[in-house]
């Protein structure tokens, strides 16, 4: 079976699934809701695309089409553009805050300096895919999942990307192992 054809079977699963999410997911606006669309400029399938200033990120499929989600980004300069691939991924993920967050914040993240155990309450949520970069290797930024749905649409984590719990689920399952991932530059920055 070619990389297409896994792709285009996941589809009609993940279309079934995004209609299933719970209620509370359902408060975003459409254009943070998880969508099939048509790219106005064709992007290679089996790849993912995080445009921050519009808050979306896209999972592109064959034929000029991917899933859309909405998603929160990183606040001020911690958003870090770039090429990266999918080096891990992990279901209910510990997390530890790196030490430039502690150093920037030692009010909220010293007393996590051991780390959070995976669950309900872990900032990574139920699901993250680890971005690695070739020579660097693990860049700790993640895409994952939040319980704080009223974050997204906003510029507000240490540089990560994040989508709803519901949302990541349906992702996670979609993006393999060694997917290219494009964190494209904010305009602002431009």
């Amino acid at each position: 079976m070619q990389r297409r054809d896994v792709i285009t079977a996941g589809m009609a699963t993940f279309g079934a699934a995004i209609a299933g999410l719970p209620a509370h997911a359902q408060t975003l606006p459409s254009r943070l809701q998880p969508t099939f669309v048509t790219l106005h400029h064709p992007l290679p399938p089996g790849e993912v695309h995080v445009f921050p200033d519009d808050f979306q990120l896209f999972w592109t499929m064959p034929d000029g089409k991917a899933w859309r989600y909405g998603i929160r980004v990183g606040r001020d300069s911690l958003y870090e553009a770039g090429q990266y691939y999918v080096g891990a991924k992990k279901e209910w993920p510990s997390w530890t805050p790196t030490p430039a967050m502690i150093e920037r914040e030692p009010e909220k993240y010293a007393q996590h300096a051991d780390g959070v155990p995976g669950g309900p309450d872990n900032p990574l949520g139920a699901r993250a895919v680890y971005l690695f970069q070739e020579g660097r290797g693990d860049t700790f930024l993640r895409i994952h999942g939040t319980s704080d749905v009223a974050s997204i649409g906003r510029a507000v984590s240490n540089g990560c990307a994040g989508l709803t719990n519901e949302h990541i689920k349906l992702l996670y399952e979609q993006v393999p192992l060694e997917a290219r991932v494009v964190l494209y530059p904010k305009m602002a920055e431009a």
